[in-house]
């Protein structure tokens, strides 16, 4: 009996805790990936620049638990852009990324959709993404939910 107590005090906890950290915004960013992948560790899109279909992970690299802050502005064919700062994790994926896929795309997706194809170009150590247009305000005040703006103190 002192076990069922147990463990329903600790399924308690571990839903409690599951609620507590659910978000209003998804960041996934995903890299290309090799087309001759299986259909388990691949999907394919649609690259915006070529319009070609390319191969991307399914699993992501980044995803919002990674994301610290974020910093949002108008774009100019009226959607918006936001920089985002990621913790160390993040910057660690990042920066691997960067220096591993040279040559490559990384995929965003915000709330399920593409929102843009960052081509890796350089090595990126800062633990920032930049995105340049393509958000929508509500994807901003989701984002506003889960991080702080760039500059602010930490909740």
């Amino acid at each position: 009996m002192r076990t069922h107590g147990v463990l329903a005090l600790c399924l308690t906890v571990a839903l409690t805790l599951a609620i507590a950290k659910q978000r209003h915004c998804t960041f996934r960013v995903h890299a290309q990936a090799n087309p001759h992948d299986t259909d388990v560790f691949s999907m394919s899109t649609r690259a915006r620049s070529s319009g070609k279909d390319v191969a991307i992970q399914k699993l992501p690299w980044i995803t919002e638990h990674d994301v610290v802050a974020f910093a949002p502005y108008p774009a100019p064919d009226g959607t918006f852009g936001a920089l985002f700062q990621l913790d160390e994790h993040g910057r660690v994926v990042l920066d691997t990324l960067s220096v591993e896929r040279r040559g490559s795309l990384l995929f965003v997706f915000i709330n399920g959709r593409p929102i843009t194809e960052l081509e890796v170009d350089r090595r990126v150590s800062d633990g920032k993404i930049y995105i340049p247009s393509g958000l929508t305000s509500a994807d901003v005040e989701l984002m506003k939910k889960d991080w702080r703006m760039i500059g602010q103190r930490k909740k």
